[in-house]
This record gives structure tokens, C-alpha cells and sequence, in this order.
């Protein structure tokens, strides 16, 4: 997102692209287990989506976490794209969104697990991660924003007011567009709380 389409949001922050990232694995760590796939979205209201399911880079899976996000391992290596093509296809789509002169900011609900994937996987077949050695965490921003702990920024715990209504699928394009709401809803009451509205 080009943050100065939210009315309000000060001028050194429009130099950034906010891009919503959600990933589903067959298990907790990468390299050992395999990112099977990858949803994008732009935050903001011009939504521009990226969607793609990966063929797997280890034979390591855990049945549970294949349960949450109800892909197959085996369609997965029959039919998945090749990971290397992926991440570059990843990768364009960063470029292809993010405005000359500005930079992509990965943004997720908890960044910590998707950024963790999808750094492994730009290094490991690119060498190089558009994003950088960084990542926005929705969480964090909540706590901040609120002048909350740690333990309120739990989806059960968030102010309902900043969640959509619908829950999350656990298909990565989904979630994707889940966070970029739940972060559009607290940008936009930090915009309003700047500016002195109540």
C-alpha cells in the first residue's frame, strides 16, 4: 500500500509499499519442511493479489499441519510449481506492485513464522530477498498501537473493531487479505488518533 491514500498518514511514510504475506507449511521450520504455498495482497483499498502452490523441497510434513491448511503433499509434488520459479514469479510480483523510488514492506499475523519461510526460500533459490532482512509484525504494531502486552494481541483478544468479520480459511490469499484488513483498520486509527480525531 502507498500509505498516503489513508487520509492522514504523514509524509515520510508514503515512501513504503505495505504487502500482506501469509504462507501454509507441512510443518514449524524451514528446510526441513517444505512452504507449500504463498498468498500476497496489497494493503490498501487498490487490492493486487498474488496466489501460487509449491512443489515440496523435503519429504518432512506433519499430518496436522497439512490438516490446517487442507493441501496434499503427493498433488503437491505431482502438480506444484518448482520452487526456484516461484520465488522469482514471487518476486516480480513485488517489483510489479512496488512503485519506482519505493520500498516493499512484508507485513503479517505472526510475521515471525511467514517471513522466516519465505527468507529461506528467496535465499536459498534467489540469493536475494526483495524484502530485505525485515518484517512488519501486525501483532506488534497492535500492541503498540493500543498500549497493550504481549498476551492481548491474541486474535481472540484484539479489539473487535480492527477484525473482519469473516475468520480465517487458512488458504495463504486468504489470510493474506484477512491481515491486510486487520493492518488497513489499525493504520487508519492511528492516522485518526494523529490527527486528533476521537
Amino acid at each position: 500500500m502507498q500509505v498516503g491514500a489513508i487520509r492522514g498518514a504523514p509524509p515520510e511514510i508514503t515512501r513504503e509499499t505495505y504487502i500482506s504475506v501469509d504462507v501454509e507449511a507441512s510443518g514449524p521450520i524451514p528446510g526441513q519442511y517444505s512452504m507449500l504455498s504463498v498468498g500476497a495482497c496489497l494493503v490498501g483499498k487498490k487490492r493486487r493479489d498474488f496466489y501460487v502452490e509449491l512443489k515440496p523441497i523435503s519429504d518432512g510434513y506433519l499430518e496436522g499441519a497439512l490438516a490446517i491448511s487442507g493441501l496434499s503433499f503427493s498433488d503437491l509434488r505431482e502438480h506444484g510449481t518448482d520452487a526456484a520459479m516461484a520465488m522469482a514469479e514471487f518476486e516480480r510480483w513485488v517489483e510489479s506492485v512496488t512503485p519506482v523510488g519505493q520500498s516493499p514492506v512484508f507485513v503479517a499475523f505472526n510475521a515471525t513464522f511467514d517471513w522466516m519461510f519465505t527468507h529461506y526460500y528467496f535465499m536459498r533459490f534467489l540469493g536475494r530477498d526483495p524484502f530485505g532482512v525485515s518484517g512488519l509484525d501486525i501483532k506488534a504494531f497492535y500492541m503498540g498501537v493500543m498500549a497493550s502486552n504481549w498476551a492481548a494481541t491474541s486474535k481472540r483478544w484484539i479489539d473487535k473493531r480492527f477484525l473482519p468479520s469473516r475468520p480465517l480459511t487458512h488458504h495463504a490469499l486468504d489470510d493474506a487479505v484477512w491481515q491486510a484488513e486487520v493492518f488497513e483498520n489499525l493504520l487508519a486509527y492511528q492516522c485518526a488518533r494523529r490527527a486528533g480525531s476521537p
